[in-house]
């Protein structure tokens, strides 16, 4: 085995986004794209000479090949160890977890979210740090500055690891561990919830639908669910992950989820129902008929997190993603327990949690998790509602019934403009920003605006600062309305607009979405003339 030092050049488009660095499958099996990138990451860091590296994926398509590659590369500059999940699969929170019990240096995680997998879908490479959270600002701008000048990278000459087996093998002068990807994960979350009452609770007839969606979560589910917690078999829907996910889209909402909707929509539909999404970070929680929004489920997570063991001290403080809905806070103000507002972007919430300001945090895309990892984690949410559940006593409409006549009810949408123009997409923005200084007092689809920015953000703990976070339009009542373009997608700009209204009247906690909304929908549009603009009729997608 032989190290080669292979000549490049840079090539454009290499420049992560909130997530690690997305793309089309086939661009990153293009000649030297993904080495070249792998090869910046390692030179960006100082080198991989002596340290020890976490890699594993969810199992999509070119997941194997390149984490062949990776293992290769790293041997090549002088890596010491790897650990890698059982046929290269790790989910995103496993890895995050292993990072931080066995002490590794950082950790390469192959996946592209909950984006589609396949030859024609999307791949995606993103780096961790040692806490296990993604890598900073200032270590992504660091990498990105190195695939703008790589002239080489090195990889070893040689035969394939057997990733199917566990146990422990020698790559060049580096030693490959293959670690069984759940077992780890398992043991962290029987400390963190009360295992006894929710097997307790399946055991007296609680029935419960899954949907792994064909991705990585499907043996973690299988196994806690259905094998330690005593879930009937059959519990888990979709279980085995699959290069494209099933043909499917591995993005647990209503929309994509149809399957899990419908039966818990359906007759004789089970007690609760949720699913995730392509690497496991991401969460959907149903009731019986009662669908919860991810703000809503972060909020009642904050105000019943003490039931469960691993947080019985309560809660330090919270943290929400700025588009997020402010149902958190009024819990948070409830408790009087500091609640932080942040850019997009798990990492933000890395120096809170390290600090210990916060230990529960949240983003309205699907995302919930606590400090137990740096990352968010799809089946700890799905385990903290079945502790709640278990602990109270009450369904899941029964329970968000009681959080609103609590707290009041922030009913809140997410419309998403797909795959539209670039140029069209960033004209709206700017078109946006323009009318900031003039907006405060203007009246807009019967509303009356009382401020509006564009977000920024500087950390509390190492006094960071990112701007350029999205524009906040906020009106009168507490409603408002956020647009922001989207980082992770692959093709064109994905434009979301999320919208908010606030109601603590008894007679109106009960209206769908669309009526509570209808006002702030109707001062979106006029605010950015979307038709206008993109040509859009409608949303692609609406959450």
């Amino acid at each position: 085995m032989t190290a080669q030092i292979i000549a490049t050049q840079p090539i454009d488009g290499q420049k992560a986004g909130t997530s690690g660095l997305r793309k089309q499958t086939r661009v990153f099996m293009a000649p030297h794209f993904l080495e070249n990138y792998v090869q910046s990451i390692l030179n960006g860091i100082g080198g991989a000479s002596g340290k020890t590296f976490v890699v594993g994926g969810d199992g999509r398509y070119f997941n194997d090949r390149a984490i062949q590659v990776i293992l290769r590369m790293a041997a090549a500059n002088g890596a010491t160890h790897v650990i890698v999940g059982q046929n290269g699969i790790l989910s995103t929170p496993a890895a995050s977890h292993l990072i931080r019990k066995l002490g590794t240096d950082d950790g390469f995680i192959l996946s592209a979210s909950h984006n589609p997998g396949g030859i024609d879908a999307d791949f995606g490479l993103k780096f961790n740090m040692a806490n296990g959270g993604p890598a900073t600002e200032a270590v992504t701008q660091a990498i990105f500055e190195q695939t703008t000048t790589l002239t080489e990278y090195r990889i070893l000459d040689a035969h394939d690891v057997d990733l199917a087996k566990i146990g422990e093998t020698t790559l060049g002068d580096m030693k490959v561990s293959v670690i069984d990807s759940v077992s780890d994960y398992a043991a962290m979350m029987s400390e963190l919830f009360d295992f006894e009452a929710i097997r307790a609770l399946f055991a007296g007839g609680f029935r419960m639908a899954f949907d792994a969606m064909h991705a990585v979560t499907g043996p973690y589910a299988t196994a806690i669910l259905e094998g330690t917690l005593g879930a009937p078999k059959g519990t888990v829907l979709n279980g085995v992950p699959s290069p494209d996910f099933g043909g499917g889209h591995p993005d647990p909402n209503p929309i994509w989820a149809h399957q899990l909707m419908d039966i818990m929509t359906g007759h004789d539909a089970p007690d609760f129902g949720a699913a995730s999404d392509g690497d496991g970070d991401r969460n959907m929680i149903v009731g019986r008929g009662a669908y919860v929004t991810p703000s809503d489920s972060l909020a009642l997570i904050a105000a019943h997190a003490h039931l469960a063991p691993g947080y019985k001290a309560g809660l330090s403080g919270v943290a929400r993603s700025m588009p997020t809905s402010g149902a958190v806070d009024r819990v948070a103000k409830a408790k009087g327990i500091p609640c932080f507002e942040t850019p997009t972007g798990w990492k933000f919430f890395g120096t809170l949690l390290d600090a210990g300001k916060a230990n529960l945090c949240g983003e309205e895309s699907a995302g919930t998790g606590s400090d137990h990892i740096r990352e968010k984690d799809g089946l700890w949410a799905v385990l903290m509602w079945l502790n709640i559940i278990a602990a109270s006593g009450h369904s899941v409409a029964v329970l968000m019934d009681n959080h609103w006549t609590t707290y009041g009810r922030n009913y809140y949408s997410r419309h998403d403009y797909e795959a539209v123009d670039s140029d069209a997409a960033n004209g709206l923005m700017d078109h946006l920003r323009s009318q900031l200084g003039s907006l405060p007092g203007h009246h807009v689809a019967g509303l009356t605006v009382t401020e509006a920015d564009e977000f920024a953000y500087r950390d509390p703990v190492d006094d960071s600062y990112t701007s350029g976070q999205g524009i906040r339009v906020m009106f009168s009542g507490g409603s408002r309305v956020v647009f922001r373009l989207s980082g992770t997608g692959t093709q064109g700009a994905t434009i979301r607009v999320y919208l908010e209204r606030v109601e603590t009247s008894p007679n109106q906690l009960h209206l769908t979405p669309e009526e509570a909304l209808a006002e702030v929908i109707a001062a979106a549009e006029e605010l950015a003339e979307i038709k206008t603009r993109t040509g859009r009729d409608a949303p692609d997608v609406i959450t």
